[in-house]
């Protein structure tokens, strides 16, 4: 990935754990790496199709002097998110914030905090198979598109499938929607409980009825197995409902265990 170096950005604003730090500032130095692809620009001698870094240097010091945080590290993280939200063309940020005069009682050059945050792509399966399905889904959608950290990339059409598992029920209707999140995995599935929480679902029968179901299928291509969260899904090589929505949008998606794209698992299942 190209980068764009933003170096010892000197600003004066008011953070810190102690009162006297709040009331009377201090100096910040700021340094930020821009993570874009810079190809088009370079070949077209174009600004705009590139990261104004005089833009951005302005933005930095208009969110230091703007807000206030108690630590560091809140600073980092709410400065990267704000630049990776407002700026056109960003897909990554690194940012390090110095603090040369942290009062600590003893001699030091500078303390700092260094952090790196990126635009993730997660497929997100919808499913419904009481009420209003469609309501479901579509607040569903409505809920992603305007969560923070959130951007909705694209939306399948819904289809209707029969039930999954050997509980006899309603059919379901099924979508899958692609965004880009500035959310961590972990942080991505507590989002789906609460859309789903809202919806009403309930968890009282295994591959039960539901108001809402929402699965993460991928996320970049991370490999995560913990207690409470698989990805990829660990079922949805077998899952035609999840593979056709998922196929409509990205199909040549490939799975990073089984290297297969989502167009090849679909034909295999559907033989």
């Amino acid at each position: 990935m190209d980068k764009i170096y933003i170096k010892d950005l000197v600003v004066f604003a008011k953070h810190g754990v102690y009162q006297e730090e709040n009331r009377l500032g201090q100096k910040f130095v700021i340094s930020a790496i821009l993570y874009t692809d810079t190809r088009k620009a370079g070949k077209t001698d174009c600004l705009e199709a590139s990261i104004n870094y005089g833009t951005v240097s302005h933005m930095i010091s208009q969110y230091a002097t703007e807000h206030t945080f108690q630590l560091l590290e809140a600073f980092a993280e709410g400065l990267a998110e704000e630049l990776l939200n407002k700026t056109e063309h960003l897909k990554g940020v690194r940012v390090t914030i110095k603090k040369p005069w942290a009062p600590i009682g003893l001699p030091l050059d500078t303390a700092a905090v260094e952090i790196e945050r990126w635009w993730h792509t997660a497929y997100i399966a919808l499913g419904s198979n009481i009420g209003d399905k469609k309501g479901y889904l579509d607040s569903a959608v409505s809920a992603l598109s305007k969560a923070d950290g959130c951007r909705m990339e694209a939306v399948s059409d819904y289809l209707v499938t029969e039930p999954y598992g050997g509980v006899e029920q309603d059919d379901f209707l099924n979508g899958m929607v692609k965004i880009r999140t500035l959310l961590t995995p972990e942080e991505l599935l507590a989002l789906l409980h609460e859309i789903e929480a809202q919806a009403g679902r309930t968890r009282e029968i295994h591959w039960g009825p539901r108001t809402l179901d929402l699965d993460v299928i991928f996320y970049d291509h991370l490999v995560l197995d913990t207690e409470e969260l698989h990805i990829p899904h660990i079922e949805m090589h077998k899952r035609a409902f999840v593979l056709r929505p998922l196929c409509e949008i990205a199909p040549y998606e490939r799975h990073p265990i089984l290297g297969k794209t989502v167009r090849e698992m679909l034909e295999e299942l559907e033989k």
